[in-house]
């Protein structure tokens, strides 16, 4: 039998709201059903329909009480037909990259999701504003620290709201890791080790392209990333990055595995490593009197905890589902962002200095 160490009263509360959550959907008819949708709902159009959007995007839409699936954007008239025939979605909203800043004069979309490459987030993201539509940007950010910049200020002008698809910043296990870190339950954090890696195969996908921003300290190490961030609540002041790889004639241009260590203000150490040739997914932080983690750590479910003081359990939750009402929610009520556009900037920071220390042979980059 597993053992919890003790919650504070607030978590014990939150645990248990959870726990009747999800008991409600175990019961629920069908594996969308949802809560009743509130009727001042905010619609949402999903630009671009792959993997994402279509299979766990769309989804949690059905299981949403603040927001609707309003629209969508895409390049293949296939594809919309059969969004139309499945959501429900008017002809009215549905646009191509061609006419996408038509939707300016749309007032049934409210917030555009940016399911894109890499490369075109900071694009479409600037032209959503522009339209005036709030705006939902796939992780990371952008493929620099002056695209992110630019993204914040088009949003800021355009006086509409900006979030990063961080989903785990709404996913309870994680937060779990960051109130443990904030808190120091086990003492100040020391050392922050974390891995998310898959294989890729696919020779012909966008993430192995330099064009579109690919490789997979751009995908799967923003996790490793933003673990050792929210695990310390530090921002590091140095990087050093190593890289490798096993398979040219797939990633050209693009890293196959890196792995990278970042010092913080504190002290604590992180050494981290992602790659797109090695499956992993895990997190473990050692502090001064313990240590706690999560195996897996970044998956869309199934996230397990544990700590030197026992099992750490709490129930499983829609992530995408919690991220996108919390938005529209933080829209009507007119509250900050969860997750700001300036956090997604942050990780660019660090991204981009990975990258000079490669360049540069293994060297240390200092951050400000």
């Amino acid at each position: 039998m597993s053992t919890r160490y003790p919650l504070p009263a607030s978590r014990r509360r939150f645990l248990k709201q959870c726990a009747a959550g999800a008991t409600a959907a175990a019961l629920a008819p069908s594996a969308f059903a949802a809560a009743p949708r509130r009727a001042d709902t905010l619609g949402i159009a999903l630009v671009g329909l792959g993997y994402y959007a279509t299979d766990v995007l769309a989804p949690a839409l059905t299981q949403t009480q603040h927001v609707r699936l309003a629209g969508i954007v895409t390049g293949t008239p296939s594809k919309a037909a059969a969004w139309q025939a499945k959501y429900g979605i008017p002809e009215a909203n549905v646009y191509s990259y061609d006419t996408f800043d038509r939707m300016a004069d749309n007032p049934d979309i409210d917030i555009v999701y940016i399911v894109l490459p890499n490369s075109m987030h900071a694009e479409y993201t600037i032209r959503a504003a522009r339209a005036g539509k709030h705006v939902l940007c796939e992780k990371p950010m952008a493929t620099s620290v002056a695209e992110c910049a630019a993204m914040i200020e088009a949003c800021a002008r355009a006086n509409r709201a900006l979030s990063i698809g961080y989903r785990l910043h709404f996913e309870p296990h994680t937060q779990e890791i960051m109130r443990l870190g904030r808190e120091q339950d086990f003492g100040p954090v020391r050392f922050v080790t974390a891995a998310a890696g898959y294989p890729e195969t696919r020779a012909d996908h966008w993430k192995v392209k330099q064009a579109y921003g690919g490789g997979a300290m751009m995908d799967m190490g923003v996790y490793a990333l933003q673990a050792a961030r929210y695990a310390t609540g530090e921002e590091p002041t140095l990087v050093t990055a190593q890289t490798y790889t096993t398979r040219p004639e797939i990633f050209d241009g693009v890293d196959e595995t890196t792995t990278f260590q970042l010092l913080f203000p504190s002290g604590a150490v992180a050494n981290l490593q992602t790659s797109f040739g090695i499956g992993m997914n895990y997190l473990r932080v050692t502090a001064a009197k313990g240590w706690y983690g999560l195996d897996p750590f970044s998956a869309y479910g199934g996230i397990k905890g544990r700590s030197s003081k026992g099992e750490i359990r709490f129930p499983e939750i829609n992530q995408q589902a919690a991220q996108m009402d919390e938005v529209g929610l933080c829209i009507r009520e007119n509250r900050p962002m969860r997750v700001p556009g300036e956090e997604g900037l942050r990780d660019l920071r660090v991204v981009e200095a990975v990258y000079a220390s490669i360049a540069g042979g293994g060297r240390s980059v200092k951050l400000g």
